[in-house]
């Protein structure tokens, strides 16, 4: 098994979700299932006609059958970078299997001539398609900035003054979320599902993410 995971043939992942999905079903306890079945799973072909091998086989049966808590147990971190603050308030309404540590707005100053050297904001491409619309968006995006600015010059302390900070404002944060959780999210926010478009984008790159180190898990995203 070690020369399947060196390889890349398997992840990690996998052998977690195996140990996960076969602890409800095994006799063998939790750390027997992966030296007793791991040959069965990650070398035989699917028996149900399927891609891949067995051990596909097996999570397609569980996420068929709807036994997805079992998916609980893989869990993704990413850095993501650049949301809007209207975007991050969309995405902290997914909770469960979601944990999120966000830049603050209270300890990291935005002013003109703090090291940020004031806030990044995020732009709609339905603004971008007038010159009017977009240079009035600049516009207002300047005007607090120099409201922000002139608060922090008169004392306001950074956790007042960042009251007039706009939705636009761009923020960063780590999130990690389990695999159930961001099928879960990613049904409710890609593409076609009626979501805005920010978030709908950002579904689509946490999904590129996740298939890109683990493409078993593709299927899954596309059936959602």
């Amino acid at each position: 098994m070690r020369d399947l995971l060196e390889s890349g043939a398997i992840t990690s992942r996998q052998v977690i979700a195996l140990t996960a999905i076969r602890t409800c079903y095994s006799a063998a306890k939790p750390s027997e299932i992966v030296a007793s079945e791991w040959g069965k799973y990650f070398t035989q072909d699917a028996t149900d006609g399927g891609e891949g091998k067995e051990s596909d086989r097996l999570f397609r049966h569980i996420v068929n059958s709807g036994h997805t808590s079992t998916l609980e147990s893989i869990s993704y971190t990413f850095a993501i970078e650049g949301i809007s603050r209207a975007c991050l308030a969309q995405l902290t309404r997914h909770r469960v299997g979601f944990s999120f540590s966000v830049q603050s707005q209270r300890y990291v100053r935005f002013g003109s001539g703090d090291k940020t050297s004031g806030f990044d904001y995020v732009v709609p491409d339905t603004v971008k398609t007038s010159r009017f619309t977009r240079e009035r968006y600049e516009s207002a995006m300047q005007t607090l900035q120099e409201t922000y600015d002139m608060l922090r010059e008169f004392g306001v302390p950074a956790e007042d003054a960042r009251m007039v900070l706009p939705n636009a404002a761009a923020t960063n944060l780590t999130m990690t979320a389990n695999l159930r959780a961001l099928l879960d999210f990613y049904g409710k926010r890609r593409k076609g599902r009626g979501a805005q478009w920010e978030i709908a984008e950002l579904a689509e790159r946490l999904r590129e993410e996740v298939t890109r180190v683990d493409p078993w898990t593709a299927p899954y995203f596309d059936a959602v």
